[in-house]
């Protein structure tokens, strides 16, 4: 049986870039309701960070306190060998001049704060949980948006415009450009995980540190209320380089993983302030999966319909980009809206301001996994001067595709 609803914009997936929209467009006065395929949405992941661009943006939505009282204010990158030596240090947020900070948070807690927000603000019904987008249909005045809800029932929803902020597995994705679904891997494993410890250096730097096999682990701090317990709630990732580049099984983010696969590849590592076993060891659940991005699309969208966040530009997790630029889509989203002018020709300005700028971060984290792999496979070789090389690089890269903070 099918239902008819209808509504101004049509969100599709209830992720960060998703609801960050629909607090953007709510902003702007433009109504949107979110389908999220879960039936219930619930404080899942592991820890990410959020650059300065989006946090200005998320700060002028009214949520700084909150963020604030969340997660915590990275200050610096510190870069190690495997051996816990310090070979090149980076002032980060607010450190390294910017008007807003970086933000370590848990994924899932930024997700329902923000989620908690677009309740609070647009209703307890703008976020309709268990219905998946199944597919779309554009019409002269609108589109016709077509969703299955838990028992499989059709509910139709007719909108100004929809957007496609379902994440990896994208429906408005796979409509969009049905040639272009592949995954392209990096040829990297991923062990992720979250420990709570005693301490971790002064709680608010990251660590980034290779050995000569080009293992790495990257590990830093993500919870303020565990600091004001005198803790510290480590999100941290091995990063191993797998056998070959192809792609088997699932590439979500769920799939557990185990302490024994991750331990061999650090039997050599010695931090005389940390044991690696030990933190490893207290993190309750660990996930794997293979590193992997997608090749960026000529295009976005089409008419009344486009993409944001993974969707549309799905990132290696590498310099803290992925959930910062669905922030920053969706505020530029809004905008666009805004300005009053034909709905399609909106989404085409949207597009023609964040595409070109997410691509060249595409290309800019590849560049960047690849400098990064080859600085630690060659053994006895000064890392320092070309880890500060590369890094200012990518920042350069990155920075100039940004809002100013």
């Amino acid at each position: 049986m099918t239902t008819a609803n209808t509504a101004d914009i049509v969100i599709a997936g209830a992720g960060i870039g998703g609801l960050a929209a629909a607090l953007a467009l709510h902003a702007k006065g433009i109504d949107a309701v979110v389908l999220e395929a879960a039936p219930e949405l619930a404080p899942l992941g592991v820890g990410i960070n959020i650059q300065p661009a989006a946090i200005g943006i998320l700060t002028e939505l009214g949520l700084g306190e909150t963020l604030a009282a969340t997660g915590i204010r990275t200050r610096e990158h510190r870069y190690l060998d495997h051996k816990g030596a310090t070979l090149w240090t980076e002032p980060r947020g607010v450190d390294a001049g910017h008007e807003h900070p970086q933000y370590s948070i848990h994924r899932g807690e930024l997700q329902m704060l923000l989620l908690a927000a677009v309740r609070d603000r647009l209703g307890p019904g703008a976020v309709r949980t268990g219905l998946r987008v199944i597919c779309f249909h554009q019409t002269p005045s609108g589109v016709r948006v077509l969703a299955h809800d838990e028992s499989g029932g059709a509910v139709e929803i007719e909108a100004a415009a929809l957007v496609g902020a379902d994440g990896l597995r994208s429906a408005v994705r796979a409509q969009l450009h049905p040639d272009r679904v592949p995954l392209s891997p990096a040829g990297v494993d991923m062990w992720r995980g979250l420990s709570e410890m005693d301490e971790f250096l002064d709680g608010r730097t990251m660590i980034l540190a290779n050995d000569e096999q080009a293992t790495r682990l990257i590990a830093y701090p993500v919870s303020r209320r565990h600091a004001e317990r005198g803790k510290a709630l480590v999100n941290w990732v091995c990063l191993v380089a797998a056998p070959s580049k192809s792609l088997s099984g699932d590439a979500g983010w769920n799939r557990p993983g185990r302490i024994e696969e991750v331990l061999p590849h650090l039997a050599d590592w010695d931090f005389d302030w940390l044991h690696l076993p030990e933190m490893l060891a207290r993190s309750p659940r660990i996930l794997r999966y293979p590193m992997v991005d997608r090749d960026p699309l000529p295009h976005w969208g089409e008419g009344r319909v486009t993409l944001l966040g993974d969707a549309a530009h799905l990132m290696y997790p590498i310099g803290a980009n992925g959930a910062s630029q669905a922030v920053i889509d969706a505020a530029t989203l809004a905008a666009e809206l805004a300005e009053g002018a034909d709905v399609a020709t909106a989404l085409l300005r949207y597009e023609a301001a964040r595409r070109p700028a997410t691509t060249a971060i595409i290309l800019a984290n590849r560049n960047m996994d690849g400098a990064e792999r080859g600085i630690a496979g060659r053994p006895g070789h000064d890392k320092t001067a070309e880890l500060a090389t590369i890094t200012h690089r990518y920042r350069v890269a990155v920075e100039r595709r940004q809002p100013l903070t």
